[in-house]
């Protein structure tokens, strides 16, 4: 049996939906979800639903009962999800789950010095945990996800590329990649104990997505590489939430100091092909 978190979520959901594209029987599938209401479709799958959440710890003993797999998906409440990170460890131990998968994230810098430093802790934390857990594990460190690239750019077809990232660049992957990985180690062997990088072959700069948005639409897209304090001012101006914009901002010097650069990559392995360019992805959004 195979526990998945965050089933609801659109990488728990993708990771279930390729295990049941593989042959891998729905009625060896728990999905824990918070709303029971997100799930008819999981259910109509045949995957088994159990409703609870991380804060809940008694409900993910009941979850974890005969479970021998559990991919924990990190928590979205970067403030919380240490402690709860900690629930979901202490009863995968408690409850003889055999294997814990988690999606952490790619980073450089583990200091405090970190622009992302309020997102790095958390990961960290619970990295650590689990290895001292003595539960076998696999850790994912996920690369930023194409599918945010949008969210950053915002009304990029009538501002240009605004965003202060500088010449870098990352190796952004697709978040349905990452879901297929996962769900290939999930139903595989030979992943004991390891960690895994989850990035794509090839590293892109906001330039680079500039021009091939220019190649795409055939309108004149320029990169415009603010400072950081223009930027946080211009989003403001534009009433984004004070939180978000710390949170973008933080991710762009991320980026801009070589964060999420890779030159290796465990992804292509995992998938037996070669992940989705950010060409494939951005057309797909913006053609």
């Amino acid at each position: 049996m195979i526990l998945i978190t965050g089933a609801t979520g659109v990488l728990g959901k993708e990771t279930i939906n390729f295990l049941l594209k593989k042959g891998y029987p729905a009625g060896n599938i728990i999905a824990l979800v918070r709303d029971d209401s997100k799930a008819a479709d999981l259910k109509a799958s045949g995957v088994v639903t159990i409703s609870g959440n991380y804060d809940n710890y008694n409900s993910l003993l009941s979850a974890m009962k005969g479970v021998e797999k559990v991919l924990l998906v990190s928590g979205n409440d970067v403030v919380k999800r240490g402690s709860q990170h900690e629930n979901v460890v202490k009863a995968a131990k408690e409850s003889g789950v055999k294997h814990i998968l988690y999606t952490s994230f790619h980073r450089k810098n583990e200091t405090e010095t970190s622009p992302i430093a309020f997102v790095a802790q958390s990961h960290i934390h619970t990295e650590n945990i689990i290895k001292s857990s003595g539960l076998t594990y696999t850790i994912l460190r996920n690369n930023i996800y194409l599918d945010m690239l949008p969210v950053f750019l915002g009304k990029v077809l009538e501002t240009g590329v605004f965003y202060p990232a500088g010449d870098a660049k990352s190796a952004f992957a697709s978040r349905n990649d990452m879901a297929e990985a996962t769900a290939n180690i999930l139903a595989g062997q030979g992943h004991e104990n390891k960690e895994y990088n989850l990035s794509n072959t090839e590293n892109i700069s906001f330039q680079d997505v500039a021009d091939i948005l220019n190649a795409i639409t055939g309108k004149t897209i320029s990169y415009l590489n603010p400072d950081s304090t223009t930027y946080q001012k211009a989003l403001a101006e534009a009433e984004v939430p004070a939180e978000y914009i710390g949170f973008f901002a933080g991710f762009a010097e991320a980026i801009k100091q070589g964060e999420f650069a890779s030159g290796n990559t465990d992804l292509e392995k995992l998938l037996g092909r070669k992940p989705t360019s950010a060409k494939e992805f951005l057309t797909n959004v913006y053609k």
